[in-house]
Formats: C-alpha cells, sequence, structure tokens
C-alpha cells in the first residue's frame, strides 16, 4: 500500500505546472468524442479518473491515441458511440459517473456504469431522479440512488427542472441528456456552479443560451460539431495545495505557471486573500474558451475569516487544504453551508476533523461546516504537530492536504494508503519535493 512521508523544515521556492484541469479534461474527451474527426488534447489530466473516462469512451468504440501530453480523439459524431461489450468501470470517478449517465440516458443501447467502493457509496440519485422525469430507464441499487446503474437507453424529452443544490455534476449530467433529449431542456440551479460545461459547450457551437439565469439548450441539434485542438488549462484545484503550502510556510516563494482561473473555481484565492495572502494573477490569458494565468504566492501571515454558503460551490474542491490553512493560522476560521462535502470521496468534513485534530488543531464539526480555532499567534502562522498515523480515507484531496500540513510541523508526518492521489496528481509527492530542493 503506497504512503507519503513528509519531512518539514525548509521553505517552497521555484517554479512549476500542475496537471490539466480535472474537470475540464473530462468534458474535452466527451465532446470530442461525439465530434465529427480528430481531436487533440494537449496538457490533459492524466490522473485515474480522466482515464477511466477515456477508457470508457475507448469501450463505447471510440479510437482514441494516449500519449503522454496528449490525446488524440477520433470523434463519430453524436449518434456514433455503440454498447459496450462489459460494464464499465468510471473508478473514483463522480464526475465521470454522473456525466456519463446523463449522456448514456439517450442513447440506443443498453450500459452499466460501476466503479470502486467509494463511488458504491455516493448519491447518484440527485442525477438518476431528474434523469427518469425526462424518460430515461435507469436501475441501480436502492431505487437507482446507488451504483452500479443499468442504463437503457431511450428516447428522452426536455424538462423544465430546478436543482435543489448548485451542482456542476447534476447540471452537465442534464445538458449532455438534453443534447439527445427531443424539445428544449431549461436549468436552474440556486447558485453558479463551475461552468465548464457551458463554457465548451459554446467554442463548439452547441446551441446553449442563458435566460434570466435559467440554461436553455434545444435538444438534437440541427447539426454536430468538428473536432480541433484544444489545450488543458492547470488545475486550480491541484494548483490550491501549493498556493496554500507556500503562505503558510516561512521564506516560501512559488509561481504556478498555465493555471486555470474560471471565476466558478477560485474561491480559494479570495479566501485566501482576505485570510492575508500575498497571491499575484500574472499574464492573464485565455485558454481552451477558459481564463488562465500564472500565479505567484509568497509565506504571509494568516488570520481567521468566515466562510459562508455563497462562496461553497467555488472552493468545494478546496476544503480540505483551506482546512489547514485555517488551522495554522491566527484566529478563528468558519465554514458553513458546505453540506455537499460528506457526500465527496469521503466525508470530508469528519475526515479533515479527525486528521488535523490528530496534528494538534483545534477544530469543531459541525453538520454542515467546521469552525477552526488557529494555532497562529502575534502574527505568525502557527505550527501543526507530525504524525505517523496519518490516514487518507482513500480520498487524494485529503491526503495531499496532510503533507502540506505535515510542512509546517517539526517533526516528520506520514501519511497512508496514499494510492488514491493518483487520482488527479499522480506526480504530487515528485512536484512537492522539487520545490523543497530548489529551497535547500
Amino acid at each position: 500500500m503506497a504512503s507519503m512521508t513528509i519531512t518539514p523544515g525548509r521553505a517552497l521556492t521555484g517554479t512549476l505546472t500542475v496537471p490539466g484541469d480535472k474537470s475540464v479534461t473530462h468534458r474535452a474527451i466527451i465532446l470530442t468524442s461525439l465530434a465529427e474527426g480528430e481531436s487533440r488534447l494537449s496538457s490533459y489530466c492524466r490522473g485515474e479518473d480522466c482515464l477511466n473516462t477515456m477508457r470508457a469512451f475507448q469501450a463505447l468504440g471510440i479510437h482514441i491515441d494516449e500519449q503522454p501530453d496528449v490525446l488524440r480523439v477520433h470523434g463519430k459524431g453524436m449518434w456514433g458511440l455503440r454498447e459496450a461489450d462489459a460494464p464499465i468501470d468510471c473508478g473514483n470517478s463522480g464526475t465521470g459517473t454522473r456525466l456519463l449517465t446523463g449522456l448514456l440516458a439517450g442513447q440506443d443501447f443498453f450500459t452499466i456504469l460501476t466503479g470502486d467502493e467509494s463511488i458504491r457509496r455516493r448519491p447518484m440519485g440527485r442525477v438518476v431522479k431528474p434523469l427518469r422525469e425526462m424518460g430515461a430507464v435507469i436501475a441501480g441499487r436502492k431505487g437507482g440512488e446507488l451504483a452500479p446503474l443499468a442504463i437503457t437507453g431511450t428516447r428522452l424529452h426536455g424538462i423544465d427542472y430546478t436543482s435543489p443544490v448548485a451542482s456542476a455534476q447534476i447540471k452537465s449530467s442534464l445538458l449532455f441528456a438534453g443534447l439527445f433529449a427531443e424539445g428544449t431542456m431549461r436549468f436552474r440551479e440556486p447558485r453558479l456552479s463551475r461552468d465548464h460545461t457551458e463554457r465548451m459547450f459554446q467554442s463548439f457551437g452547441i446551441p446553449l443560451r442563458q435566460d434570466a439565469g435559467t440554461l436553455v439548450l434545444q435538444g438534437r441539434p440541427s447539426s454536430g460539431w468538428t473536432g480541433r485542438a484544444i489545450v488543458i488549462p492547470g488545475d486550480f484545484s491541484a494548483a490550491a495545495f501549493f498556493l496554500v503550502g507556500a503562505s503558510i510556510i516561512p521564506g516560501s516563494d512559488v509561481t504556478i505557471q498555465n493555471v486555470g482561473i474560471n471565476p466558478t473555481r477560485t474561491g480559494l484565492i479570495d479566501v485566501l486573500t482576505a485570510m492575508g495572502a500575498k497571491i499575484d494573477v500574472l499574464n492573464r490569458r485565455d485558454q481552451a474558451g477558459e481564463p488562465v494565468a500564472d500565479l505567484r504566492v509568497r509565506s504571509a501571515a494568516l488570520k481567521g475569516v468566515a466562510v459562508g454558503p455563497e462562496l461553497i460551490p467555488q472552493t468545494i474542491d478546496e476544503f480540505p487544504i483551506l482546512c489547514v490553512a485555517a488551522a495554522v493560522a491566527e484566529g478563528e476560521t468558519t465554514i458553513s453551508g458546505a453540506e455537499e462535502l460528506r457526500v465527496k470521496e469521503s466525508d470530508r468534513i469528519a475526515t479533515m476533523s479527525a486528521e488535523l485534530k490528530a496534528m494538534g488543531a483545534q477544530i469543531t464539526e459541525k453538520p454542515d461546516g467546521i469552525v477552526i480555532r488557529g494555532l497562529g499567534r502575534a502574527g505568525k502562522n502557527g505550527c501543526l504537530s507530525g504524525t505517523l498515523q496519518g490516514k487518507s480515507h482513500g480520498d487524494h484531496r485529503v491526503a495531499m492536504s496532510l503533507a502540506i500540513g505535515g510542512l509546517t510541523a517539526n517533526t516528520p508526518t506520514a501519511v497512508a494508503d496514499t494510492g488514491c492521489v493518483d487520482t488527479s496528481f499522480p506526480n504530487f509527492e515528485r512536484t512537492l519535493a522539487s520545490l523543497l530542493t530548489a529551497s535547500a
């Protein structure tokens, strides 16, 4: 079983790039598979989540050439998919599972979607229910609440749907289903979730529009779209570990190049800046329909802040590493309206609370969030205690967050079961080591 040992005592310095954006890569593989002709996806995320989505489309009849830096996707058009010969394993990917459920519901064949133990625990009813309203025929454990899901493709119809939660996965699943539905699909959510699907639809010329806060999609467009070259921006959620690490470790100065700064994803920059972090956003530009920049971060004394429900959609993936920043900051940090975190790869409220408490943090767990009384004093960040019993709970973001927290300690930290890191950031440990080496 893979593990990670962190030896503290050095600053983080240097320049790095992070893996391609996981969310964008998922969507790029899907839409280029449905395009006509060849597409090139450069700088794509090679984490297992995205590779499982790639394998899913290979199983559905799409020829994809896999190279270290480029995927060549030979799209067959909207109606070019075929029935897989066996159940499709989505691994640990909730995004892949939910987006594929919507897409496959409108096909003319049968599919079984499954995944690892974590995926089989995560709620699928939030997409299955509205898809059934569209006419989808989906069976699964607990009436379709849990995977595996058995999808009998059928003719769908557009619906007018208001999501009870702000979720890019729900929104995207229904938009992919809406592509194959008769009539018009309308979708609303209480707050704007990440909008990668909308941006990519628009870049391909798919007829999706905004109407007073409602997404409107005309199903079964009269013409498809052609393949193209897409450069995937760096994943902000991967950059987040180094934004926090360089902020809390004295003497650090790190530049992260080519990072996606989609405003529906970058709430952590706003939160860290409010805490006192020194983050410069440099060389802004557009890439694949997404805003991109270089991020320079230098160490700074942090102070606690309040993070309310309005910021949760923009910081949902960064909660574990934000907890680390709060644990060493001066003063109290409260995070509320984040109950969605209880149904991620792990219950991230419970797991981060337990693991950081074991490292000396002062934390009170709440049903929808957490209260952290930071260890910092007199304008300086505090230090967590090293632990040799750190546990990832099978959650890649928990594993990487504990590693960053361990950098503040006076003794080494060991985190067990870190193979899960490969789902999003296969070279995380090597990248972290390179920044520590640069500062030696």
